[in-house]
C-alpha cells in the first residue's frame, strides 16, 4: 500500500513513557494527524498532567482504552503493558477495521509460542512482522529482507529496547560468520525509563541516584528469547546467550557491551569490514570511526544507534558496543520508522539523527 496523504493515528497508553515518546515523534511527522488518546487508570484526565512537555496536546482529555475509541483511524499504536495488546488487536480485526496496528509491547514479537509461555506465562497472541528494518537475514551483507516485509505489513511488532541494542551490536558478525554465537555475553547499562512509569520503590530517585543495580540476572529477562530469535534470523544455527542488564542512574539510554568468540581461523581484519558492509547505507545505524566509542548521551532524543567493534586478540573475542535512546530507537522511533515503510512514506519522516546535549 502506498499512501501519499496524511494519516490519522490513535495512541493507546498515551500517558506512559512509550506512548508519550510516540506522540512526541508524531507531532513532528509531516503526515501524522493525532486522533484518539486513550489510557486505563488515567482516563478522564488531561494529557498535560502526564506529558507536560507535549504542549500541543496538553488539553486533550484521555479516553478509556476501548475498541470503539481506537477504531476508525488509519493507524493504531498500542503502548500497553505486555499481555494487553493481543485482545485489542484481535477485536479490531474481528470488526474488520483496516487500521495498521503497531504494538510497542511484547505480545507479537516472538515466533515460538513455547518461548512466549516460558517467559511470559500466558498463551501466545500470534506473531506479527518484526519492526526492526535493519534486521539482517542469513546470507545478507546489508539489510533488505526485513524492509521488504514491513513494506507489506498491516501489523507491526516493535522490538524490545535491549533487544535492539544487542542485535544491532552483534548481528553483522553473525551474518558474516566471523563470530561464534554459541557463546554470546551481553552486559547492558540501562536507563530507568526502560522500566516503565509504574511506581516501584527501587525506581525512586532516593533509591536509584548514585547506584547501579542489576536485574533479571541468570537468563530470566524476557528479552532473552527475542535476542536469540534475531541472531537466528541473522544465521546463527544455535545461540548461547548470557544477558545481564544493569540499571544506571540516567533517565534514557542503553549502552550494550556484547562479546563473542572470534571464529577460529577468521581474519581479525575481516571483522570491521563486516560491520561496515552491514551499516554503510543505514540512515539510523552508524559504525563510528576507529578509536571512537558509543556514548548514550550522543543518542538522546534521536533515532540513532551508534556502534563500534573491536577484536580482543588476547582473549580471542570480538567486542561490539551499541548506544541508543531506549525510548526512541529502542521503541517509538522504531515504531515510526517501521510505520513509514508500511505506509509507503520516506523511512526517515518524522525522525532525526541529531541528539540533545548536554
Amino acid at each position: 500500500m502506498v499512501m501519499h496523504m496524511s494519516f490519522s493515528v490513535a495512541v493507546a497508553g498515551a500517558s506512559g513513557y512509550a506512548g508519550g515518546e510516540t506522540l512526541r515523534l508524531l507531532l513532528g511527522h509531516p503526515e501524522a494527524e493525532i486522533g484518539a488518546l486513550t489510557a486505563h487508570t488515567n482516563a478522564g484526565t488531561r494529557l498535560g498532567a502526564h506529558q507536560p512537555h507535549l504542549r500541543a496536546l496538553a488539553d486533550r482529555v484521555l479516553v478509556p482504552t476501548s475498541v470503539d475509541e481506537l477504531a476508525g483511524h488509519d493507524v493504531v499504536v498500542l503502548a500497553l503493558p505486555h499481555g494487553a495488546s493481543g485482545e485489542i488487536a484481535a477485536a479490531l480485526a474481528d470488526r474488520g477495521d483496516p487500521a495498521v496496528v503497531v504494538d510497542l509491547g511484547a505480545d507479537h514479537r516472538l515466533t515460538d509460542p513455547a518461548a512466549w509461555r516460558a517467559f511470559y506465562g500466558t498463551e501466545h497472541a500470534g506473531t506479527w512482522p518484526y519492526g526492526m528494518p535493519e534486521l539482517l537475514h542469513a546470507g545478507e551483507t546489508a539489510p533488505a529482507a526485513q524492509r521488504a516485509a514491513l513494506a507489506e505489513a498491516r501489523r507491526i511488532a516493535v522490538p524490545g529496547c535491549n533487544v535492539t541494542a544487542v542485535t544491532l551490536a552483534l548481528q553483522p558478525g553473525v551474518a558474516a560468520g566471523v563470530v561464534d554465537p554459541a557463546d554470546v555475553v551481553a552486559v547492558l547499562a540501562v536507563g530507568y525509563s526502560g522500566a516503565g512509569r509504574t511506581l516501584k520503590p527501587h525506581l525512586l530517585a532516593s533509591e536509584a541516584l548514585g547506584s547501579a543495580q542489576p536485574y533479571a540476572v541468570g537468563g530470566s529477562h524476557r528479552h532473552v528469547p527475542e535476542i536469540r530469535q534475531n541472531l537466528g534470523v541473522a544465521g546463527a544455527p544455535a545461540v548461547g546467550l548470557s544477558f545481564t542488564p544493569v540499571l544506571v542512574p540516567v533517565s534514557r539510554g542503553i549502552l550494550a557491551t556484547v562479546t563473542a568468540p572470534l571464529v577460529p581461523g577468521a581474519d581479525p581484519a575481516a571483522v570491521r569490514a563486516a560491520w561496515q558492509a552491514a551499516y554503510a547505507a543505514e540512515p539510523f545505524v552508524e559504525l563510528l570511526p576507529e578509536g571512537e566509542w558509543p556514548a548514550t548521551a550522543a543518542t538522546t532524543g534521536a533515532n540513532t544507534a551508534l556502534v563500534q567493534v573491536a577484536v580482543d586478540e588476547a582473549a580471542g573475542r570480538v567486542v561490539a558496543i551499541c548506544a541508543l535512546d531506549n525510548l526512541v530507537k529502542g521503541t517509538a522511533g522504531a515504531a515510526v520508522q517501521s510505520l513509514n515503510l508500511a505506509l509507503g512514506l520516506p523511512e526517515h519522516a518524522g525522525l532525526t539523527t541529531q541528539g540533545v546535549a548536554p
